[in-house]
């Protein structure tokens, strides 16, 4: 499993006006509607949902919001850069910048554990992250994110 599998290029978006969780999922459900024809309100909930059980803010100024939703076949990514943070309530009190949100079929067992795992891993790497926050160009953004990948194969 590889980042360019789970994530589209067109499903990388720099976001000026996240002015809290709610809002940044709101966004989130809009670009699964966009790019992988998602039930915006539908992912929305399931997002919200999933919060209640804790917080998706793994700390460092990064969430890796996640849901399971009826009727997508594979595990899919939506990035977001936010330009300005927001409290995500992270583990960390750390207010967020960067929000890799994953989505997985209601059935997926290890799949979806490992897409998880393997966004961690990448933006685990402090120096990934200073490339991320120093570029609001999504088409970059995309790039930093897919390279940083193929250098570790």
């Amino acid at each position: 499993m590889n980042l360019t599998g789970i994530l589209k290029p067109e499903a990388v978006k720099v976001f000026s006006a996240a002015s809290s969780k709610k809002r940044l999922f709101q966004e989130i459900g809009e670009v699964a509607n966009g790019v992988y024809q998602l039930n915006s309100q539908a992912t929305v909930e399931a997002l919200l949902e999933r919060e209640t059980l804790g917080p998706t803010g793994v700390g460092h100024g990064v969430a890796l919001p996640h849901a399971r939703l009826r009727g997508i076949k594979g595990v899919i990514g939506i990035f977001m850069m936010l330009e300005k943070p927001i409290d995500f309530g992270a583990v960390d009190r750390q207010p967020v910048d960067i929000a890799f949100a994953l989505f997985a079929p209601e059935d997926a067992g290890v799949e979806h554990l490992k897409a998880l795992a393997l966004v961690s891993r990448t933006l685990r790497k402090p120096s990934l992250c200073s490339k991320l926050r120093a570029n609001l160009d999504a088409t970059t953004l995309y790039a930093i994110l897919t390279e940083s990948q193929q250098q570790a194969a």
